[in-house]
């Protein structure tokens, strides 16, 4: 009988060691999550983010039986969070929920420590929802767009803005805001949207550039006015808010989106499972109910898709930075 050759008995434990593998990874998945697992957010509490982290988090939780941690990480418009999420080991354990402010960074930070399209990779889109002009009613006595319009161009550089931070959505909106109307709004970048919003609460800057889910509440709760939201139709769950084309100014659409991200190297099977655990609490009443009431629609974008379109969105921000000539302050 002939012996295997040397060749044949080392492919044959080659072969050996790619099932094993799989196996492994396969049974790895299974077992996920068998620990709690960590959602780094770039944001101080009380922002965008948090507004759907939160409950998306408490779903998760619930659905897996182990605990779902957000672990708020501010600064620098949300590109502190981002590093130290970049850095996280892959084990399938920490996860990152960003948003469109990591699609303008680049264009604003000459020197990040992370990049986006090589450090992560992308796991799901998980709310994208139209910004909306927000203010202070006792400071902005204007009910409308076309009145704050009017109100600001007869007292130039009186009224000022608050954002989530230099390089945020809200700073470039308010900057392409500016280039569109032709006015002129002092810019006060602060540490994170909940910040800025408890500042224009109590009136100490007059308006922003918001993302309706974090603004929703305290719209509802009247502590700050709606103007107009800035997309191409009303937002579910604020019918009687008007656009901003339908304000005068049908050029101006800005959306806030979330995403969520794992750090490069994130076994594939394990991000398979979060996909699959996100499109569970998706289907979630409770999840459609609290989405609805932040002005979002659920989304429907993972993975590679999601991945194309934030490439899209990369290159979209980098045209507008260089429009409107903003610059970090």
């Amino acid at each position: 009988m002939n012996q295997p050759s040397m060749t044949t008995r080392r492919a044959a434990l080659a072969a050996a060691g790619l099932t094993l593998l799989a196996l492994a990874g396969g049974a790895q998945a299974q077992s996920w999550p068998s620990k709690p697992v960590t959602w780094v957010v770039p944001f101080p509490a009380g922002g965008g983010t948090d507004a759907f982290a939160r409950p998306l988090t408490a779903q998760l939780s619930k659905q897996t039986g182990k605990q779902f941690i957000i672990d708020n990480k501010g600064g620098a418009g949300g590109t502190v969070g981002a590093t130290l999420a970049s850095k996280a080991a892959p084990d399938g354990y920490t996860f990152f929920m960003g948003a469109v402010h990591h699609a303008i960074a680049p264009s604003m930070y000459p020197k990040l420590e992370y990049k986006l399209e090589e450090d992560f990779v992308p796991v799901a889109l998980i709310s994208s929802v139209p910004q909306v002009i927000v203010v202070n009613p006792s400071k902005v006595q204007a009910t409308d767009l076309k009145g704050l319009l009017e109100y600001i161009r007869k007292n130039p550089g009186k009224l000022n803005y608050g954002s989530a931070g230099n390089g945020t959505s809200h700073h470039l909106a308010g900057e392409l805001f500016k280039l569109q109307t032709k006015t002129f709004i002092t810019h006060i970048p602060y540490r994170g949207a909940g910040p800025a919003l408890q500042d224009l609460i109590a009136g100490q800057v007059d308006l922003m550039f918001d993302g309706l889910g974090s603004s929703a509440s305290h719209i509802k709760g009247g502590r700050i006015k709606a103007i107009a939201v800035a997309g191409p139709k009303r937002a579910p769950g604020f019918p009687d808010l008007p656009t901003s084309a339908e304000g005068g100014v049908p050029s101006y659409q800005v959306a806030t989106w979330y995403g969520l991200w794992a750090p490069k190297g994130t076994p594939k099977e394990i991000i398979a499972s979060m996909q699959s655990e996100l499109k569970k609490a998706f289907a979630e009443d409770a999840i459609k109910t609290s989405w609805n009431g932040l002005g979002a629609e659920l989304p429907n974008l993972y993975g590679d898709a999601f991945g194309g379109f934030v490439h899209s969105e990369l290159k979209r921000w980098a045209e507008v930075v260089k429009s409107s000539g903003a610059k970090l302050d």
